[in-house]
């Protein structure tokens, strides 16, 4: 284990010196564009939501750092795009330099399907996520402009909001109040391009993990809340389609969890016996498969990429480029939680392996030469690790909720 210590000083540092040069190199990108989102003037992002569904919905709040805000949020199953900005303020089109004199905060606008979450699951989930009870700031970022808010579309949204604010108070684990501004919905600015998925970033996520851990946000949230994060309050069931904050989907209403989150793995000589020598070497041994021997590599047709051992979800068809090197490759996996990462150093470099995250297989590698409009990165899989599920097939076996992440 290696321990890291952080000062307030560095924390402050790593967080508060990233504006300038850093902005044009840890670029992380969003497609497309949404015509409910402002984008910020000079080096704003163009940013995408989901087409229009009966099931899609957004809302805005505020946490604090909104790097913070948006890797957290992410997590959580149903919700389908987080993008960090600012809103609240006076000004038309802040920047990352100018939204705290016309008194913005830093914000998030969450992108979910309706149909597998609630907006109280979310504010639950985002309040479970924060210190709520500081209205003058967040950890070490002070000021109004880091401080705690939701913001409600309707009288009956700020009426249920306020309703939980009481309910936590008089029943949750803090000891004071709740400071959470409740506020309308006000014009979303997206923040500038190198602020969008910045937790990811190949050259920014060491920073980020410094700042987090150095902010002291991680050890407030175990503190107050010792692992139970999830979209529910433990004195009461939160009424909505689907509780399930886990990278992997269970259909709404289904009684018991899909097969592969119950996934036991076999001993190696049980393995060695059952998978082909290609798909063994590669999944259990960190093999590479020949480049174009995987008839996964051309395949574009819509549906979803699952681990060849548990079935687990990995990979969605909406992610997938030609990268040219023989081996399919993705900009993302299918959810940040889905997958795993370690260090390698074999072969006289230092690599980052990917690993299905519950089967813990080798799957492949991922490197920093991906489309730069899609965030840079390159997921390099091995074919033989993977099983692909068609869309015409994903209802009847299972991953019939996973449909939302095949969209563009």
């Amino acid at each position: 284990m290696v321990v890291i210590v952080v000062s307030v000083a560095s924390a402050l540092f790593l967080r508060g010196t990233l504006t300038s040069s850093a902005a044009l190199s840890q670029a992380e990108t969003r497609s497309g564009n949404s015509p409910t989102v402002v984008l910020a003037s000079t080096t704003a992002v163009a940013v995408t939501s989901m087409p229009n569904q009966a099931t899609k919905a957004t809302l805005i709040l505020a946490g604090g750092c909104f790097w913070c805000v948006e890797a957290d949020l992410e997590k959580l199953l149903g919700i389908t795009e987080v993008i960090s900005g600012y809103a609240g303020g006076t000004t038309n089109n802040p920047t990352y330099e100018t939204y705290h004199d016309g008194g913005h905060r830093e914000v998030v606008q969450v992108h979910y399907d309706a149909s597998l979450l609630t907006p109280e699951q979310i504010w639950i989930y985002a309040l479970k996520h924060m210190d709520p009870t500081d209205g003058l700031g967040s950890f070490y970022d002070r000021g109004i402009y880091y401080s705690p808010a939701i913001y409600y579309k309707n009288i009956s949204e700020k009426l249920a909001i306020e309703d939980l604010i009481a309910e936590i108070d008089d029943k949750g684990p803090y000891g004071k109040p709740l400071s959470v501004a409740v506020e309308p919905e006000p014009t979303f600015y997206a923040a500038e391009e190198y602020h969008q998925n910045y937790y990811k970033g190949t050259l920014s996520q060491v920073k980020y993990k410094y700042y987090r851990s150095g902010s002291g946000r991680d050890a407030f949230i175990s503190k107050y809340w010792n692992g139970d994060t999830g979209p529910t309050l433990p004195w009461r069931e939160v009424s909505a389609p689907s509780q399930v904050i886990t990278p992997v989907a269970v259909n709404p209403g289904a009684a018991t969890a899909p097969p592969w989150m119950n996934y036991q793995k076999p001993d190696q000589a049980t393995l060695k016996a059952t998978l082909d020598t290609s798909a063994y070497s590669v999944t259990q041994t960190g093999g590479t498969e020949h480049a174009g021997t995987s008839p996964l590599d051309k395949n574009y047709e819509r549906g979803i990429y699952v681990d060849i051992l548990s079935g687990e979800p990995l990979f969605s068809s909406r992610d997938k480029f030609d990268s040219g090197t023989g081996w399919p490759s993705f900009v993302a996996p299918i959810s940040p939680d889905s997958v795993t990462e370690h260090v390698d150093k074999k072969l006289f470099s230092t690599r980052t392996e990917i690993r299905s995250a519950i089967a813990d297989n080798h799957l492949g590698h991922v490197f920093p030469d991906g489309p730069s409009v899609r965030g840079g990165l390159r997921y390099c899989m091995n074919g033989v690790a993977l099983r692909f599920v068609p869309e015409a097939q994903m209802a009847a076996t299972g991953y019939d909720s996973y449909k939302v992440y095949l969209i563009n």
